[in-house]
């Protein structure tokens, strides 16, 4: 692989937690052998679209913040970062994504834990992510890492029985078996798939079932929720892919050849390259790989898991009112029963309605049955078909340097909310058909504005004409907030030239 030299979050309270969710192990947590290296390894893919408005294409659902202030992909490092045995964490992501899951990795990652990112150029399914990864695993910590592979969108409320189920999956995956997690079903669920076992050893995957079926595996005693979490030795699970999808294996071997490795300030990234991962067959591993081989096994467990699948799920995890409504936000009910809204600023007034859900944004406003809560992604896919920004974007958008929020728009203008974290910077850029008007509101900027160098403060200003270079700075100690008044022709944000940009975007 070629060497490189070194090198977003709407806050939107969903629900109220338990105080038990994501508690770390205590002392008397099983701990791993201690000659054992273990990378967590997150798989942050998925539009979530079935959580749409909150959950965007750009800001999915690992992304949502919960009511504790941290979002599930925090949740989810912290999850797996805590453990024994811990060398690194690793996280399967997108280019898009990147910068936002360093960001979001920053906040919470106090033992500074060391991290890695395999960045795919587009989603092809689980087997070939697993496969960059385990490959990726091999080259930096050889050929007997344990790798623990966590969903990114989960919530696991009981994390010193986590702790114990990854410590009997570590045991069982040094023995070179492939190890899938069984939650103890808690009632006749057709939204999962299930595990049919005997103690650890699997007999066969299920696919989600009708609820006569889910009732009677539930009812034999037998069957266990697949969470899709998985635990194995990256010597066993590469063997296993040679014998089951080896046009995987290499397809991925052939992409990481051509795919960039950059290492530096505690982060490795490695770059997917995208012409030879296209190549790639877009499979999950538990139709490459799990549902294929004899050494398969399950830890059964009772971890408080949930997979936050739905807004009726997520409502479930808020207790109702008197009425049976659930409410996060700024809303009022009158003669309204089961019902759960949610608002981000605006109040909502709901009159005369049942078993409804009422998700309020900026920008969009979902209603929907409740019982119908898993038909939520046919908005979102008929947003994208239409093109509508809506199932890509919030107005609030997060780049590498900050965040943008679109506060009005019309025919041939545009106001923005711009904030600049210190010490970052936008690119150098030209845009050829609009003109920008930058007003200080907070913090100092410095600016080039063509052949000008410029030190801007507080309530002072800047116009930039379409076709001059132009980059904003901020060179201060606090957030740079500004704003930025668009104006003509053309005010796509696909209007940009780019010069110069350290975070490595065309």
């Amino acid at each position: 692989m070629a060497q490189i030299s070194d090198t977003m979050l709407i806050d939107l309270p969903l629900i109220v937690l338990l105080q038990a969710v994501d508690e770390y192990p205590s002392k008397t947590t099983p701990a791993l052998a201690p000659h054992m290296k273990l990378v967590p390894t997150i798989l942050c893919g998925g539009a979530g679209s079935r959580l749409w408005p909150v959950s965007r294409e750009l800001h999915p659902k690992p992304f949502i913040r919960l009511a504790d202030g941290e979002s599930l992909l925090q949740k989810a490092f912290l999850r797996g970062a805590m453990l024994d045995g811990v060398v690194e964490v690793m996280t399967v992501t997108n280019r898009e994504l990147f910068f936002k899951t360093e960001d979001e990795y920053r906040e919470v990652n106090k033992v500074k834990r060391a991290t890695s990112f395999v960045l795919e150029p587009f989603g092809r399914n689980t087997a070939p992510a697993i496969a960059a990864a385990a490959l990726q695993v091999q080259k930096m910590q050889g050929d007997d890492a344990i790798m623990l592979v966590l969903a990114a969108d989960h919530l696991i409320a009981d994390q010193a029985a986590f702790a114990k189920a990854v410590a009997a999956a570590a045991t069982l995956a040094e023995t070179g078996k492939l190890v899938t997690f069984g939650i103890q079903p808690e009632a006749p669920e057709t939204g999962y798939g299930y595990i049919e076992a005997e103690g650890s050893r699997v007999l066969r995957f299920v696919e989600k079932p009708d609820l006569d079926k889910a009732k009677a595996y539930v009812e034999s005693g037998r069957y266990l929720w697949n969470s899709g979490m998985f635990c194995f030795s990256v010597t066993a699970m590469l063997h296993a892919m040679e014998k089951y999808c080896p046009e995987v294996l290499a397809a991925t071997r052939a992409c990481m050849e051509k795919s960039r490795f950059a290492e530096g300030r505690g982060v490795a990234q490695l770059e997917l390259d995208s012409e030879t991962f296209l190549l790639a067959p877009d499979i999950s591993i538990d139709y490459a790989v799990m549902e294929k081989s004899d050494q398969v096994a399950v830890v059964a467990c009772n971890i408080g898991w949930s997979d936050i699948g739905s807004w009726s799920a997520i409502g479930d995890l808020k207790a109702p009112d008197a009425d049976g409504n659930r409410v996060q936000g700024n809303a009022l009910l009158h003669e309204s029963t089961d019902c759960y809204v949610q608002s981000n600023g605006r109040m909502v007034g709901v009159v005369g309605v049942r078993d409804l859900i009422i998700i309020d944004t900026p920008d969009a406003l979902l209603v929907a049955d409740r019982k119908r809560a898993q038909d939520v992604k046919h908005i979102y896919a008929g947003l994208k078909a239409m093109g509508h920004e809506s199932y890509k974007l919030h107005r609030t958008v997060h780049r590498p340097w900050g965040t943008y929020t679109v506060l009005e728009e019309g025919k041939q203008f545009k106001i923005k909310r711009i904030e600049v974290k210190p010490g970052a910077s936008l690119s150098l850029q030209m845009h050829h058909h609009r003109s920008e008007h930058w007003i200080v509101v907070n913090g100092m900027a410095k600016v080039v504005n063509g052949e000008q160098d410029l030190l801007l403060a507080t309530n002072e200003s800047t116009y930039i004409p379409a076709g001059h270079r132009h980059r904003l700075e901020n060179p201060g100690v606090i957030d740079l907030v500004m704003i930025e008044v668009q104006s003509g022709e053309y005010l796509g944000e696909d209007d940009i030239v780019r010069f110069q940009d350290v975070y490595g975007r065309a």
